[in-house]
């Protein structure tokens, strides 16, 4: 009991001190001077060189999914479905999630390893000491930057994905170019894009905020900062999937499923 009450204890603690963090975000953001400088460099860093793993990844997403997906259909006789049914898959859920899920490893990690290992060497603390304003140079940028890049690289997902679908319906079928992607864009409809996409701005805005947080919380030395990388992506994880969830249960109330 006093093991499961240190726990509950620990928890709470942790998620008053995230949503400090996270109003401290928004309480620097609306302050002005931002950081353009350093925020298009994170863009570079946090959207550019994940493109590569997300683009891979949603090929083989659209390939595997195509290929799996056939024996059924073709049970039914609805192999005809198949492009449509893919498409409205990977658009609605699995591309996204797959692509949040991606980035809160990479992007997470990252963002936890190197915040950690600034705050254990006091690099930090030296920058209040010349008069920069660490937070808003450090966190500010990188949320902002995972905010905008996961929901533009979700986007590219979806594309890749879909482009390794129709390479799978003609590995053992003949669909042409043009039929193709008549039926995936017949069956998408503004109700499966919008939410998909606007979930993915959370998925971001979720990834960089508990990365950094993780990060500029690091103690303990280097195996603070390792402690803080490998938290930061399962915390992460988490909360993409229960962004997710309730992204699922408000497109539900509102009829757009």
């Amino acid at each position: 009991m006093k093991n499961l009450k240190f726990l509950d204890n620990e928890f709470f603690k942790e998620a008053g001190e995230m949503a400090h963090f996270t109003a401290r975000f928004f309480r620097e953001l609306s302050k002005p001077k931002q950081e353009y400088e350093e925020f298009i460099n994170q863009c570079f860093w946090i959207g550019y060189k994940t493109l590569t793993l997300v683009g891979i990844t949603g090929f083989i997403m659209g390939l595997v999914l195509t290929i799996q997906s056939r024996p059924t259909l073709v049970e039914f006789g609805a192999e005809s479905l198949l492009p449509s049914m893919v498409s409205v898959s990977l658009v609605r859920e699995i591309a996204p999630v797959i692509t949040a899920l991606i980035c809160a490893g990479k992007i997470g990690s990252g963002l936890g390893a190197e915040l950690g290992s600034m705050k254990v060497t006091e690099q930090i603390d030296a920058m209040e000491v010349s008069g920069t304003n660490p937070f808003k140079y450090l966190v500010v940028t990188r949320v902002l930057a995972a905010t905008l890049m996961v929901p533009i690289l979700s986007s590219l997902a979806n594309a890749i994905s879909l482009y390794g679908g129709f390479l799978g319906v003609n590995i053992r079928g003949e669909v042409s170019w043009s039929l193709y992607w008549f039926q995936v864009f017949k069956v998408l409809s503004f109700g499966d894009v919008l939410p998909s996409l606007i979930k993915t701005f959370f998925f971001g805005f979720a990834i960089g905020i508990v990365g950094c947080y993780k990060g500029f919380s690091s103690q303990k030395g280097t195996e603070g900062v390792g402690r803080s990388a490998t938290t930061a992506v399962i915390v992460a994880s988490l909360m993409v999937f229960i962004i997710d969830l309730i992204a699922v249960q408000i497109t539900d109330l509102l009829g757009l499923t």
